[in-house]
């Protein structure tokens, strides 16, 4: 049963977010502080997901999200947020989540999304060959979900794992917004196409050099992006 880490203060909301889950098959960790969570994290390390409430007493979501991804872990993120502005679901996925889903939301698309981020990224899959794609000063192993520049790993979530192995099986090709999200997060994610954007802004900073002048990930203008190595 996977573990799904469920980070909110309001107790009706999270009991109502854990009988959901439950009834899904998920197997919840409550939380409802900011620290508690991440005490629950280091608890429950087999944690595939994690539901992170963005507005919290202490440690607000977006730094347990900061700091999920500074401890190298690569589970899924989804943020939970009662704000619309789009200036906080760029934060999230700035900050390392793969998804957000907007207060008040229903059941079914809670639990539609988790299904859908574990699906895209892989948790319920095991690779069978150790496959490695080189292109350039670039190794990437999709057995152990991992990328090297000039023999120097790099520490990438899920989502910039996938996008980096869509790229490099597709060298030279230009693939629009669209494509991208649909290859990626799964034709059914109801996200903006400006997600792409966010995450290959996020990505850049760390595989190129110079992410404003970028060598390998280039932009097609008015289209989308190419690896271009």
């Amino acid at each position: 049963m996977k573990k799904i880490l469920v980070l909110e203060d309001e107790a009706n909301i999270r009991s109502f977010v854990v009988i959901n889950l439950r009834r899904s098959g998920f197997e919840p960790i409550e939380a409802e502080t900011g620290a508690q969570a991440l005490e629950m994290l280091k608890v429950n390390p087999d944690i595939c997901l994690a539901l992170l409430d963005v507005m919290l007493p202490d440690i607000d979501g977006f730094e347990v999200c900061r700091r999920i991804r500074a401890s190298g872990s690569k589970m899924g993120i989804i943020m939970l947020t009662a704000k619309s502005q789009e200036i906080d679901k760029v934060t999230g996925l700035m900050t390392g989540a793969d998804d957000y889903v907007t207060k008040p939301f229903s059941p079914a698309e809670l639990t539609a999304r988790v299904d859908a981020l574990i699906r895209r990224l892989g948790i319920d899959e095991d690779e069978k060959a150790n496959t490695e794609i080189v292109s350039g000063p670039f190794l990437l192993n999709t057995r152990n979900r991992t990328l090297e520049k000039n023999g120097q790993r790099l520490k990438l979530t899920q989502i910039e794992y996938l996008l980096m192995k869509l790229f490099m099986e597709n060298p030279g090709r230009a693939m629009s917004r669209e494509d991208i999200l649909s290859a990626v997060w799964g034709s059914e994610f109801t996200g903006e196409l400006k997600t792409v954007d966010v995450n290959i802004r996020r990505l850049r900073i760390k595989i190129e050099s110079d992410p404003t002048e970028p060598e390998f990930l280039t932009t097609v203008w008015g289209y989308g992006y190419k690896w271009g190595y």
